[in-house]
């Protein structure tokens, strides 16, 4: 979990790039673990990061099929497994970037496989409605991700007993941040999704690259983007304490 808490704050750093005025560093998973291969021991952290994202996947495997038995009702557990076998997915496929980069193996971005993808959905019958129906449910996972943070259920994960009470604040607060800019983050590409499904146009469609690079272009989209990158911010320290505190 510290691997993937790792990961948001990179991405939080390279979001600040963008409200700094500075695009030319891609702004998604996969640019922030490229972030890791330029430094002096790139290739070595590239490893211990994916290492510990493959494992941090294994975990949230296991959750997905046995985990969360402290939620009630039932629909709340189902709901809790079915998004750590999100977080899963997500881990092993930053775990595999990061392989990539510390073997010199070249990487697309999360923006130009999100426009392939979606080429190929347009091409289908009824493609404009498939992409839209995609969009949509983005965009409500944006909401329900957004929604944990407003009501703090994250807290009903975590075992805050041995947290001394000052550092169970910063977790809260953290925790809140976090959840809610991860949510907008999810929303944006919904609608960008969206975008490309109106349009019938796969350009218009990208990952968290392109949003967040399309946020910035808009007035006021400055001032998001750093919402969103204290967002990360705040998700990638609340990770850092929940590996301490999660429940297991």
């Amino acid at each position: 979990m510290v691997c993937y808490g790792l990961v948001h704050v990179l991405l939080a750093v390279l979001t600040a790039q963008v409200v700094l005025g500075d695009s030319g560093e891609r702004t998604d998973q996969k640019g922030a673990v490229a972030t890791l291969a330029q430094t002096g021991f790139g290739p070595v952290l590239l490893w211990i990061v994916a290492v510990g994202l493959f494992a941090f996947a294994v975990w949230q495997v296991t959750m997905a099929i046995s985990g969360y038995n402290w939620v009630s009702p039932r629909r709340k557990r189902i709901v809790r497994r079915l998004g750590s076998a999100g977080r899963a997915v997500t881990a092993i496929a930053i775990g595999v970037a990061a392989v990539g980069y510390a073997t010199g193996s070249a990487q697309s971005s999360s923006t130009e496989q999100s426009q392939t993808w979606t080429a190929r959905v347009l091409a289908l019958p009824f493609g404009q409605v498939l992409v839209g129906a995609v969009a949509v449910f983005v965009i409500g996972l944006g909401i329900a991700v957004a929604r944990k943070g407003f009501k703090r259920s994250f807290e009903d994960d975590l075992d805050m007993s041995d947290l001394p009470s000052a550092t169970r604040v910063w977790v809260e607060r953290l925790g809140r941040i976090g959840w809610i800019g991860k949510g907008v983050s999810y929303a944006l590409i919904g609608i960008l999704v969206g975008f490309a499904a109106v349009s019938a146009d796969p350009k218009e469609s990208g990952g968290l690259d392109k949003a967040l690079h399309t946020l910035a272009a808009q007035p006021y989209g400055i001032f998001l983007l750093a919402v969103i990158a204290l967002g990360f911010l705040g998700f990638g320290g609340y990770c850092f304490a929940a590996a301490r505190a999660h429940k297991v």
